[in-house]
């Protein structure tokens, strides 16, 4: 298992792109729970809280399909910086309006400059290890394991950072230790050698109109993405509602403790199935699992069983989600991969975006919690329906290798 993930940290650039381009993206496991939390001790609600994140997420999600096709024809490296430089200034100004408690446009509009100018790494990042292990599917594999496994790190690591800040401080120092983290990573991850090495291919057809959302099977996996989209945003409202019903003592920390166990699972995970020889797994399969460890969550008593239970069930996170990054790159032509990866993540972005806003409403309500987690397992069931549908467009997809195309079903 060692000799596989030892030939991919000896890639060009590569260590900078594991290391740095997790610790980059700590924001994003940090700004909506922090965000949340401000608001909803501005306004003692969570449902102008969750519309407040909402509007975050989907002013991301939004933006990033046109920075990715801009990514694709200047490369991802003077968008990075770009984007890089400017998203710590609106999330000041995110501060600025919460801790004043400004009335609500003021409040969205901020956050929707925030959502807009967040640098698109992830997309940047994954679309850069496609272009690395070109012709290497089982290389490709292990490298995306690797990166999703340790972008767990952000989903652990940001909301128990934003614990720390809250029990010590106050949710605005979390936003603000999010901007400085994104504005220094994002830089070192933008001059790293990987980025730099950008060049078009030979064969470089820049993406027009609908880009790649024309390309048969990507809409299909955008499905898959949106349904585990939305999970995660549900379930990043409900467990901190859930701490808040059910802890007497710091529910807010207990809270984004009990996020941050999530990823432990889906770490080990997917270190364990990014060294698996075969190349492919059952994208339905995997979505079923990651279902059923969320309905399981409606059923825990206590704080205690909860976070066993997101542990035992984040295992089945980080597999799914690396066969569906990996799909990325057997479906989509190389020269609309940072728009691919940018569409998945705005379609990831959208669904968590409609997963808080209404799971922020439903938990106001008596057994809202038990709802939402019901709620976030069917959203991702819908996903698992269309990956297994006989003869669907995930039936079967082909990976390249070495010349030779290996269909691998998902």
């Amino acid at each position: 298992m060692l000799r596989q993930y030892a030939s991919v940290w000896r890639l060009p650039g590569a260590p900078v792109l594991l290391v740095v381009g997790v610790l980059a993206r700590l924001g994003i496991g940090m700004v909506s729970l922090s965000l949340l939390l401000l608001l909803q001790q501005t306004t003692g609600r969570y449902a102008e809280a969750a519309l407040a994140c909402s509007v975050y997420a989907i002013a991301t999600a939004v933006a990033s399909p046109v920075v990715g096709r801009l990514a694709d024809r200047v490369g991802p490296a003077p968008v990075l910086v770009a984007t890089g430089l400017v998203h710590p200034l609106t999330l000041a100004l995110l501060i600025f309006a919460g801790q004043h408690a400004l009335p609500l446009p003021v409040i969205l509009g901020a956050a929707i400059l925030a959502g807009m100018t967040f640098p698109p790494l992830t997309a940047a990042i994954r679309g850069t290890w496609n272009a690395m292990t070109a012709g290497a599917p089982q290389t490709r594999m292990t490298a995306l394991a690797a990166e999703t496994a340790l972008f767990e790190i952000v989903f652990v690591a940001g909301p128990m950072l934003v614990a720390v800040c809250v029990a010590l401080w106050q949710p605005a120092v979390a936003l603000a230790a999010a901007a400085v983290i994104t504005l220094v990573g994002t830089l070192i991850v933008a001059r790293g050698r990987a980025m730099r090495s950008w060049r078009r291919h030979l064969d470089h057809v820049p993406a027009r109109g609908l880009g790649p959302l024309r390309v048969p099977g990507f809409a299909a996996l955008l499905v898959t993405a949106f349904g585990l989209g939305f999970a995660f945003g549900s379930t990043g409202v409900a467990v901190p509602a859930y701490a808040t019903a059910y802890v007497e003592n710091d529910p807010e920390s207990v809270g984004g403790f009990l996020l941050g166990v999530w990823g432990i699972g889906s770490a080990a995970s997917g270190i364990w199935f990014g060294a698996r020889p075969r190349v492919g797994a059952r994208l339905g399969w995997l979505l079923s699992g990651v279902a059923v460890s969320l309905v399981v969550l409606a059923a825990m008593p206590n704080a205690i069983a909860l976070g066993a239970a997101l542990v035992i069930g984040g295992a089945t996170i980080a597999p799914a989600l690396t066969v569906q990054n990996s799909l990325v790159g057997a479906i989509v032509p190389r020269s609309m991969l940072n728009e691919a990866y940018t569409w998945l993540v705005t379609v990831s972005v959208a669904a968590s975006a409609a997963g808080v806003a209404v799971t922020g409403v439903v938990v106001d309500r008596p057994g809202g919690v038990v709802w939402a987690f019901l709620m976030a397992g069917g959203a991702v069931a819908l996903g698992a329906v269309v990956a297994l549908l006989p003869g669907g467009p995930l039936a079967r997809v082909s990976f390249t290798r070495k010349g030779e195309e290996v269909d691998v079903p998902v």
